[in-house]
């Protein structure tokens, strides 16, 4: 059996309330990402247009499978600072976007091996038979109190800090990116969300549409509900599944469109 690819769905949605769309998404058949925005005077969509087009350019090098997996490895790691030195020359240029950030979580599929790099509180998700699993661990003030046990749950669901972010590429370079690796199997489907669906359904709620078959309706069922739920913010979904099979894709979805 030749390597993995995702055979991957995505659709982003301004939402409700939001005039614009400040959420981006990657889809290539071995590298998929979601970037959520941050910033006034359209700040937010250049910051995650950032992120995912300079990803965008570097994977042809992150998907070469000619390269050892330590490599790869360190050159996703790299990226993050890539494209917070790319948001920095580009608040340089222009002041009155100083403060624009985003969020980026991305999926790399190297061998038999899924990276995942993780800064903000974009999400990933895996679903693996029954069993539905939050990968990533959100920067924010509030996982930060939950973790060290100071406020419960509950407490969370209202916090006036619950959308304040702990880590964000801003162009600061003062990011301590994350990169988790896991084993890829077939039939495995991982979900990367910005938080206008993850801040929105319950997991239970995520799990039950997840589990469609169709990844095209899974997604559809998603958005569907947060604008049931008033979908107060940009939402980005991508849906994908482990395959042997050969792919071919190459989309960008969002602001990065």
């Amino acid at each position: 059996m030749g390597a993995f690819n995702f055979d991957t769905s995505a659709r982003s949605a301004i939402g409700l309330l939001r005039s614009g769309n400040e959420d981006s998404g990657l889809v290539t058949e071995r590298l998929i990402a979601v970037a959520d925005g941050m910033g006034g005077h359209a700040g937010g969509e250049i910051a995650s247009k950032i992120a995912i087009t300079t990803l965008h350019s570097l994977a042809p090098v992150l998907t070469n499978s000619t390269i050892d997996s330590d490599s790869i490895e360190d050159l996703l790691l790299h990226s993050i600072h890539t494209i917070d030195s790319n948001i920095s020359e580009y608040v340089q240029e222009a002041n009155e976007l100083r403060g624009m950030g985003t969020t980026l979580t991305a999926l790399l599929l190297h061998d038999k091996i899924v990276a995942l790099l993780h800064v903000g509180d974009s999400r990933c998700y895996r679903l693996r038979g029954n069993t539905f699993e939050q990968l990533s661990n959100d920067h924010t003030v509030i996982q930060e109190l939950l973790d060290q046990g100071a406020i419960s749950p509950v407490d969370a669901i209202d916090h006036p800090q619950r959308s304040v972010l702990t880590q964000a590429l801003m162009g600061e370079r003062n990011i301590t990116p994350v990169l988790q690796l896991y084993e890829a199997l077939e039939g495995d489907r991982y979900l990367l969300c910005s938080d206008g669906l993850s801040g929105v359904l319950t997991e239970k709620e995520i799990k039950s549409l997840l589990k469609t078959r169709d990844k095209d309706s899974a997604i559809k069922s998603l958005i569907d509900a947060t604008y049931v739920n008033g979908a107060p913010d940009n939402v980005t979904v991508l849906i994908a599944d482990v395959t042997s099979s050969e792919i071919s894709t190459n989309l960008m979805v969002g602001a990065a469109q």
